[in-house]
């Protein structure tokens, strides 16, 4: 037995994306993914750079950046490398000695059957991975934990192999990645199409995220197109990327046409024309690594997780500190739930290192299902509402009710309500949706730090130009993707070296240099300016072991809504 360390999910752009699609309707197919309509980016956003980032690997060379995003929008990974610890027992050879697979990539490449055209678009796609192994060392590694899962479950469903390769186009295996139309998870799944294969997603949890539920999703989803394309494994994964709607026209147009109807022949968006090419040319890669000579790295073939029936609600930390693992360990192998806690209404589900769920199992069942969430007694005071009750303490206003036996929204002054909190402070829960969107917007990239608050009309191009930055740097900076929708309300960080006089006035957040006085400290200044004591030494590179000098200099970032309290 030895030890493995598995590394995944990064703030990077990726190789590739595209999103499923909808098999609902043939309008909606052809309208989430396509490229919509857009104003013309500002200067700042059309230049042509020499370099660019896939799957956090940098990437030198105008043409291999081009070769590498040809066709496909980026997929956004909006956290840092995470380190799990996992366990994996090597498989013993009996006696006599049969042919034993260890990698299961080995697995994996001998069973795949798609023909490898020679085709222009799978050589220059292979070319490309052969060029960067960095970034297929990296992709791997984010697979580690889950691709034993997945080849188990394609191989019985007895669907072709090459399906297991469908992540790194689509997301680089990363499960926490996004991209333009709202899709998400490993298998980038848009919100409706998961609904339609079964994926569920709620206020506490996101079934797109969740490996194990979109694994299943996406088998069905693409069961469901190679059965409606007679077969056809290519048309079904080109449907899986532009939807059905819009391969099922480009084949009648062909036959009406007298032109073949192959993937090949097809009138195709860009985007799917590079898609398919490039899952063929990572097939091809793997069934003849040994020939190319590509150092393509090994996954045992093993089991390192499993799947854990916890039978209810259980508050994350509260069920890390019982498997003896850290919190962002956990929530890294269950990125489907959103808060800190897993969701009421299921998946009554955890995914554990092999090695410890046993020992989990055990012990949770021991423990009362009460007794696995942390409860606050509340007494209702004048304005308190169940919203408002919930925003307080980071739950919903329908477990409040349902916890307290309640029949209605009506709660009386005085009356005692029994909330569920988390554990431990919610920045504990790194991983969260809440907590990863506010770290990725904390990361300093500029000197200046604006909040703009979307009114009616804003676009991402139209605050660009405003704020004199790239709509894809705007969007990242926010958990989005260029073409997402703006909604009214929603505060978006702006990072500037610059900043105007109408840039600071319609902003929330301004940059400040406060000097420090005599008796100043560190708390006494985050209370002044409403700000975090951590945040101030981060912002200033503070050692937790240093003191405050009178004279030194500190960049705030605070917030001008409360600048008016600032004496």
């Amino acid at each position: 037995m030895h030890r493995q360390w598995f590394v995944f999910s990064s703030i990077a752009l990726a190789l590739s994306l595209s999103g499923c699609q909808s098999p609902s309707s043939e309008q909606h197919a052809d309208t989430v993914k396509s490229v919509q309509h857009q104003q013309p980016e500002s200067s700042e956003t059309t230049e042509a750079s020499d370099s660019c980032e896939v799957g956090n690997v940098s990437v030198e060379g105008h043409d291999d950046c081009e070769v590498a995003k040809e066709g496909v929008i980026d997929v956004v990974h909006p956290i840092e490398d995470i380190d799990v610890e996992l366990k994996t027992d090597e498989p013993q050879a009996a006696e006599p000695a049969p042919i034993v697979i260890t990698d299961v990539w080995d697995r994996i490449g001998n069973q795949l059957r798609f023909e490898i055209p020679d085709d222009r678009r799978v050589t220059v796609q292979r070319n490309w991975y052969l060029k960067h192994p960095e970034y297929m060392a990296r992709v791997v590694e984010r697979a580690r934990p889950f691709l034993f899962h997945i080849t188990e479950q394609i191989e019985q469903h007895n669907m072709p192999l090459e399906l297991t390769l469908l992540p790194i186009v689509e997301s680089a295996f990363d499960p926490f990645a996004y991209s333009h139309g709202r899709a998400a998870g490993m298998w980038q799944f848009i919100p409706g199409t998961a609904k339609r294969f079964g994926i569920r997603q709620s206020w506490w949890y996101d079934g797109r995220r969740d490996v194990i539920a979109s694994t299943q999703g996406a088998l069905d989803y693409l069961t469901y197109l190679n059965k409606y394309f007679d077969g056809n494994w290519l048309h079904a994964l080109a449907a899986y990327n532009s939807g059905e709607g819009r391969v099922r026209r480009a084949i009648r147009k062909n036959k009406k046409l007298g032109k073949p109807t192959d993937f090949w022949a097809l009138d195709l968006p860009r985007e799917t024309r590079a898609y398919v090419p490039k899952l063929l040319a990572l097939a091809d890669i793997l069934r003849n690594k040994q020939t190319y000579d590509f150092a393509w790295p090994k996954i045992d073939n093993v089991p390192v997780v499993e799947v854990i029936d916890i039978a209810s609600q259980v508050d994350l930390a509260f069920a890390a500190d019982l498997a003896d693992m850290d919190l962002k360990s956990l929530q890294a192998l269950n990125p489907g739930f959103n808060r800190w806690a897993t969701d009421p209404d299921g998946p009554h589900h955890l995914v554990l290192p092999i090695e410890k769920a046993q020992a989990f199992s055990r012990d949770l069942a021991s423990i009362d299902r009460q007794e696995r969430l942390n409860w606050v007694r509340h007494k209702v005071t004048q304005g308190d509402s169940l919203l408002r009750l919930a925003n307080k303490y980071h739950t919903t206003a329908d477990i409040i009710k349902r916890v307290n036996n309640l029949d209605t929204n009506v709660i009386r002054i005085g009356q005692a309500i029994m909330v569920p909190v988390a554990l431990k402070e919610l920045n504990a829960y790194s991983l969260s949706q809440d907590q990863r969107l506010a770290s990725l917007q904390n990361i300093e990239r500029a000197d200046h730090k604006l909040v703009h608050k979307v009114v009616p009309g804003d676009t991402f191009w139209d605050l660009g130009r405003k704020y004199k930055v790239s709509t894809r740097d705007l969007a990242k900076w926010n958990a989005m993707a260029p073409k997402d929708p703006l909604l009214p309300g929603r505060e978006l960080v702006i990072w500037t070296d610059k900043i105007s006089s109408t840039q600071r006035k319609d902003a929330i957040i301004k940059t400040l240099t406060y000097t420090v006085r005599r008796g100043d400290s560190l708390s006494r200044i985050a209370n002044k300016f409403n700000v975090k004591i951590n945040d101030i030494r981060k912002w200033n590179e503070i050692q937790k072991q240093r003191y405050l000098q009178p004279g030194q200099k500190l960049k705030l970032f605070v917030d001008v809504t409360r600048l008016k309290n600032i004496g």
